[in-house]
């Protein structure tokens, strides 16, 4: 965790729109996943390239939402939970003994697939959250600063600018997860994952949330799990095809070129899969 005096030194950075650290390779490594005895990942390896979108489709039921909490170190929350395997943020191992988990998910922050906003937290409070998790200080004006960059970068200020401090969650869903993608960028990750973040939303909101990940691609490293295919292929520029079939446990089935992937995938299944004839 960072420490007071380290974060008031480094704040004037963040307020000032200065990363603290550029976006991240994230890799996965023979990981494997069980919930008690159920095995629901079997030695799972993939290359979350920095700078790009990786879209994790599939089926439900196949491990795509449990990889993802995997890779911030959210699936040993749950009591049952056991995983094998290695995930490496820029080569340095999340799993380590000697790196604090409150470390892991400041630099690889969660969106979720329901918004979840603080609800009787004003909007300007919710977007400062994580500073005050993560011992981060900052004076009026860079708290001020950081609320309206944040909020630009979600594709927000302009609808609440002038609201700022009446709750998030009088906002619509739309903009609830937007104010909850600005409250994951305010400690600046090197990594975001996003868990369906569309999927209870309206086409106008569906389109802004897509807008604001083309935009953010190029400061941060961006894993989104989807069931929509057409959005898989508008945003991401890498995908991986997870499969769990009979019972067996959910492995990536095919990974690469998002493009490649929709037009000429190697592997039937895939084919199948983006194109309707099951999931």
């Amino acid at each position: 965790m960072t420490t007071d005096s380290t974060a008031t030194a480094v704040l004037p950075q963040i307020a000032a729109g200065q990363p603290l650290a550029s976006p991240a390779t994230l890799r996965a490594e023979d990981v494997s996943a069980w919930f008690g005895d159920h095995k629901v990942l079997d030695r799972v390896s993939l290359t979350m390239p920095a700078r790009q979108v990786t879209a994790l489709i599939g089926p439900s039921g196949c491990g795509k939402s449990t990889f993802l909490r995997i890779l911030n170190r959210m699936h040993e929350l749950i009591g049952s939970a056991s995983l094998a395997g290695r995930v490496l943020l820029d080569e340095q191992d999340i799993y380590d003994r000697g790196r604090r988990i409150t470390h892991a998910r400041r630099e690889i922050g969660m969106v979720f697939q329901k918004p979840n906003p603080f609800p009787a937290m004003s909007i300007y409070d919710n977007v400062l959250a994580g500073l005050k998790l993560n011992a981060i200080k900052a004076t009026r004006d860079g708290k001020d600063h950081l609320v309206e960059e944040c909020l630009t970068k979600a594709g927000l200020w302009k609808e609440v600018k002038d609201r700022l401090r009446q709750p998030g969650g009088a906002l619509s869903g739309g903009q609830q997860q937007r104010l909850c993608i600005a409250r994951s960028l305010a400690v600046r990750p090197r990594v975001l994952l996003m868990d369906e973040p569309c999927s209870a939303l309206d086409p106008t909101s569906t389109r802004r949330i897509e807008e604001t990940i083309a935009e953010l691609r190029s400061e941060v490293t961006i894993v989104i799990v989807t069931h929509n295919m057409q959005q898989a292929a508008r945003v991401s520029d890498t995908c991986a095809f997870f499969l769990a079939s009979h019972g067996t446990p959910g492995v990536i089935v095919e990974h690469g070129d998002t493009e490649a992937m929709f037009d000429s995938p190697q592997d039937e299944r895939t084919s199948d899969y983006v194109n309707g004839r099951f999931g």
